[in-house]
Parts: C-alpha cells; structure tokens; sequence
C-alpha cells in the first residue's frame, strides 16, 4: 500500500485515453509527475498515449495496477465507470484522482470516501478551482457583495453529438453529473453543503433531426438551500447550447451587490470572466492583478499528490464530490416525485478561498502569504506588500478641478484596494462615504494612503491634519501617512475640504506665497519627520512614508527618525525612470510608490510604447504600468474612464521581459521637466 509518496519524479497510471487524458498529459512536460502507464479498454487508444510519453500501455486494469509501479491513479474513464475503477485502485492501495462525478450514486460515492480513509490513501475528483474561481471567491470573501441570500447558476453542456467525438457517456448520464458539477463543487465550497433540495424539474428535450438521443433527461431546472444561507438556482442542460450566452456562469447576489463569474470550470481567466456590481450600479469587470496564468489539468493532480508527499492524503475533495453525487440524485428524485428532498452532508467542508489582508500590522510588515498580488521588491524582509497598482483620487484634472466619486467607486469596483489620498485633494470624506456605504470592501482588504501638505509640518497642525483626515475617511488608523512635499510652507489655516471651498480660498491656503514666491516654514525635514513619528506613535497610522524627495532627503529621514519611511512616492515613468532613488529604496526595503506614471506630455504617443504594446497585447499606457510593476514600482494612476481605469489595473497584472524593458527604459530624458 502506497501510504505517501515523493512529489518529484512520481508515477501516474492514467485509466483511460480519451480526449481528456490527453489534456491531463498535455502537462507532463513541465511537471514533477510521471506517466508510468497507461490503461484504456481501446488497445489503439492507450498505445497511443503511452507511446507518447514513454510509458507502458495495458486493456486490463488487474494487470496494470499489478505490473505498473504507480502510487497514484489518475481515473479519466467514461462516467459510468468512474465509481468501480476508483474502487479497484483503492482497494490495491492506490492513491486516486478522479474525473468528475465521482460516482453516480452518492452512496456509492461514500462507500468510496470510506474505502480511502481505511485505507489512509488519498482521494480527490475534479473539477479543481482555477484563477477565475479564485478571483470570484476574493471577490466575495472581501465583503463588498454583502450577506450572499441568492444565486444563480448555469451548466450548459450543450448538444454533445456536435462537439465530442465520444458522446455517448454524456447522453447516458444527462447534463447535471457532468456540467452540474462545475457550479456546485463551487457553491458547495464557499456556502457548505446542500441541505435541501426544494424542487426541481427535468425536460426531455431534444432535436427530432438527432440519430443518436439522451437516455436521461437532457434539461434539469432545481432549487437548492445551502447550509450557509444562500438559495441557488441551477440550470444543467445538454439542450441549450454550450455557446449560449451563458455557459458556466454564477451570479451570487448578496445585500450590498452582486458577484458575477462568468465561468465557473474555465482553466484561466481575463479581463471580464469576473465582475463586481454593486447595489444600484451596473457591473464592472474585475481583472486579475496576478501574471495570467493558463491552468492544466494536471495542476490539480500535482496538488493533490504534494498533499500526499506531506504525510496526511487528502479526502476533502471526495467527501465535497460525494456530497455533490447525492445533490444530484437528490434533485433526480425531487424531479420525479415533485416534493422536496433532503440531501446528506457525506462530510463535505466549507472550503472558501480567503480574502488577502492589504493592511500592514502594527509595526509595519505583513505576512507576504496575504498579500494580492503584490511583488516582493528585492530589499530586505521588513518590506510592506501592496498591491501592484493604486488609484489616484487627485480631483484635479487636466487644469480644472471635477467630482471623482463616481471613477473612485468604480475603482474599487474593480478591484483597487490602494488608495492614494491627500487632504490637498479636498474629497477625504467623499472617500469615507463610499468606504462606509454598501458595496464598499472591508477595511482589512483596503490600504489607505493619506498625506499631510506642506503647510502642516509643524507638530501642532500636523496632527491635527492627520485626526481631521482619519475623521473625514472614517478610518481608526491610514495604512501610510505621509508627507506630500519634503519642505515646509507658511501655514495659513487648516484644510478641512478644501473641494467645497472657492477655488480662490483653496489657492490661499496651500499655496501661500508673497511676491509670487512661496512662503516657507523654519520647520526642518528631520523636524517634520520627528513629528510625523508622532502619528505613528498615536497609533494613527501603521507605517510612515514620504513624497517627492530625493535619495538625500531620504537619507536625512532615515538620520534623523526612529522610525524608517516604509513607503516613498515620487513621480516615475519612463522619461524620468528615477533608477538611483529606486534602486537605494529597494536595497533598504522602502517600497516605491509612482504618482503620474502616464500623464508625462507625449509619452503615449511615443512609437517605441506602441510597438512593445502591439507584441505584448497592450495599450501604450499598458506598457508603462507593466514597466513599472516589473521594476517593483507601483504605479498610482488615474482615469474617470470607466474602460481605462478597468484597463490599467489589468495592465498590472502582466510583466515585460528584459529585451522589452529596455526598449521601454531607452525613452528615458534626463532633461524631462514638467
């Protein structure tokens, strides 16, 4: 009995050679898993595969598990066959992934749950989560879509004699065992498992053209109650068809807004597969904000195995497949006789995916397994994570001020959870409606940057700026508070909402000048920094950072304070890359902020953007975010363009290799000026 095994270099017997074992070995090239044999009751078939890969082809699975040193058994038979190969692998002592269902009885199922934990052997079964499932799980765990009391969930396999060679297994066991799984491993992951049936319905429907028809209903319509509150309701067809407008999707649809994947089986995910509508508003995609990544089937097969090199074989997965077989006879059963059906747990856990914290603790650092998508930059440990790309919520836009409440919504949206702040900006306690209203993430999924302006560095009025700006955010404490401007000017008065005062009194109090000069302070860098302690040491604001300085005043800060800067934020694009100040923050852990990334006259224009764009399926200003995330620099852009905002967070997702960061980083212009 094979009780653990070694993730490198481990055997695999795959039973069966069809169309989906070939996308399961697609991955075996780049994997630490080996294809040791290959069983298929079709001779042609498994010599086929096997020869393709080295391994030894068998028609008779006594024999093979018997000839074939293989711990783990990777089941991809038809579905009617699924239930008595995995219980011939358990029952040699083979750790087994299966194809969904697991079996088409759920008591079957259990007995095989139960056969696995005799044993101590592992037993898992598709479908596994991807990046889009992920994605949407984020979505939901960060609290924006409120308590979930309602979802609607689609699997439409579609007319399988137009699209499968093999069709028939699909016509015997109807569309709920083969494309309703998709939606309900999901539901039953993040809600618990079914408890209830509450009625369902079955058609027998069908083309009279077909030579070849289901033997099971082809359309299914049920209602579910999940343990964990919500009521689905699911749609499994082979009649509509699988390119319908919708395929696999969920909608979940809580109090405060709606959640909406677009595909609850798909292996990778882009920029629309998820969105986010908030009550009231209309949906926003949600784009990934890690490097895209197109999944493969064995990825499941290479966790599930790690698990088992670990010492403790998983069987979460085929107790949570197990339960989703008896959800299915559950609602077969509810269809037939039109009453409601209880359905047995069999064990199955909730399995949410978790919500990254963006908050920094109390001194500063984080656990880097929490983070979304952020890059480590390369100094030392202490570094904050964050994000890869902030919003900007200046109002001030191209020489005018405007109302940022509706792109600033739409930001979070989408996905934004680092907002970069200011009291200049005058619209705090805009911002701290939209964080308080529904539909906002919770605080724990949101970082928070604020600024105090120069007019403010004396201790006094520094902190009654920063309590003024904690008040009008309604937060406990920013994530970073920082000083907007290295030197101090003449304070002429606080600066609570600067946006509902006359653009000549906002003028008055932020740029004070005499003879058309600005009007400094007697208040030192070192000084203003000592007193920006003073915020952290209130417990105001969980790390300290500073704005526009350079690599001297950074070393006057770090001279002069107990506590380091976490966070620096300057003007950085490709026509002023500000390598040395970049490079000196990185080699001490200070993370790197970039305001204005995209708004240096001409640079989108600049041809060399366009080609690397056009190789890369990128905009010019896609270019730019790229550049920056793949130096560690996050860049801080800001649109009220509803498809430029959704697009430069997706740009943050992608990184540039190194022939096209130089091609970038040739733009630079020591002689750029704003």
């Amino acid at each position: 009995m094979y009780l653990a095994l070694r993730i490198a270099g481990v055997n695999c017997l795959f039973v069966g050679a069809g169309a989906v074992a070939a996308d399961y070995a697609a991955g075996l090239g780049d994997s630490p898993l080996s294809l040791a044999g290959v069983c298929d009751l079709d001779p042609e078939r498994a010599e086929a595969l096997a020869g393709a890969h080295g391994a030894r082809a068998f028609t008779d699975l006594e024999r093979a598990l018997t000839a074939v040193d293989a711990p783990l058994v990777v089941n991809l038979t038809g579905h009617t066959a699924h239930a008595d190969v995995t219980e011939q692998a358990l029952t040699a002592g083979r750790h087994v992934y299966s194809q969904k269902p697991l079996a088409l009885s759920g008591d079957r199922a259990g007995e095989l749950v139960a056969t696995a934990r005799r044993r101590t052997l592992g037993l898992a079964c598709a479908p596994a989560v991807g990046p889009a499932q992920r994605l949407a799980g984020r979505a939901l765990a960060d609290g924006r879509a409120g308590r979930v009391r309602l979802c609607y969930a689609h699997a439409h396999v579609g007319r399988v004699t137009e699209w499968h060679d093999r069709p028939a297994s699909f016509l015997d066991v109807g569309p709920l065992y083969d494309g309703g799984v998709y939606p309900l491993a999901l539901l039953v992951a993040w809600f618990g498992p079914v408890e209830r049936v509450r009625n369902a319905d079955s058609l027998d429907v069908w083309p009279d053209r077909a030579d070849r028809t289901p033997s099971a209903p082809s359309h299914v319509e049920a209602t579910l109650s999940f343990a964990g509150g919500p009521v689905a309701r699911l749609s499994a067809s082979l009649y509509a068809p699988h390119r319908a407008r919708e395929f696999y999707g969920i909608e979940f649809h809580g109090d405060d807004g709606s959640v909406y994947l677009g595909d609850a089986g798909a292996l990778g995910t882009d920029r629309d597969t998820v969105q986010f509508g908030r009550a009231g508003r209309g949906y926003t995609p949600v784009p990934p904000q890690t490097p895209p990544t197109e999944r493969d089937r064995l990825d499941a097969v290479e966790a599930f195995a790690t698990a088992i090199a670990a010492g403790d074989p998983p069987r979460a997965g085929g107790r949570r497949a197990s339960h989703i077989v008896a959800v299915c006879n559950a609602i077969e059963q509810a269809a037939e006789t039109g009453e409601s059906v209880g359905v047995d747990g069999h064990g199955a856990t909730v399995d949410p995916v978790p919500a990254p914290a963006v908050r920094p603790t109390g001194d500063g650092c984080r656990d880097p397994e929490s983070a979304d998508g952020g890059d480590d930059p390369p100094g030392r440990d202490s570094a904050i994570r964050l994000p890869t790309v902030g919003f900007g919520c200046s109002r001030y836009r191209s020489g005018t001020y405007v109302d940022r409440v509706d792109s600033i919504a739409r930001a979070l949206d989408a996905g934004y959870r680092l907002l970069d702040s200011a009291e200049l900006y005058g619209n705090e306690h805009r911002i701290g409606d939209l964080l308080a209203a529904p539909g906002a993430p919770d605080r724990d999924h949101l970082f928070v940057l604020g600024k105090v302006w120069r007019t403010n560095h004396r201790r006094e009025h520094l902190l009654e700026a920063c309590a003024g700006s904690r008040e009008e955010l309604g937060v406990e404490a920013l994530d970073c508070y920082a000083l907007h401007w290295p030197e101090a000017w003449a304070h002429r008065g606080a600066l609570e909402r600067l946006a509902e005062k006359p653009v000549e009194r906002q003028e008055a109090l932020t740029f004070p000048t005499e003879g058309g000069e600005p009007v400094e302070a007697d208040v030192s860098l070192a000084e203003a920094w000592r007193n920006l302690e003073a915020v952290h040491e209130r417990g105001w604001a969980r790390t300290l950072g500073v704005c526009n300085a350079s690599v001297d005043q950074l070393r006057t800060i770090l001279r002069a304070g107990s506590v380091p800067p976490a966070l620096v934020q300057v003007e950085v694009h490709p026509y002023q890359p500000r390598s040395e100040l970049v490079d000196f923050c990185h080699e001490r852990g200070i993370r790197v902020v970039a305001h204005s990334p995209l708004s240096a006259p001409g640079l989108l224009e600049e041809p060399v953007l366009a080609a690397v764009g056009d190789e890369r399926g990128l905009s010019p200003a896609g270019v730019v975010l790229a550049w920056a995330v793949t130096r560690g620099v996050v860049p801080v852009p800001s649109s009220t363009d509803p498809d430029h905002l959704v697009a430069n967070l997706a740009a943050g997702s992608r990184r540039l290799p190194a022939g096209a960061m130089e091609r970038v980083g040739s733009l630079r212009d020591p002689a750029f000026e704003r």
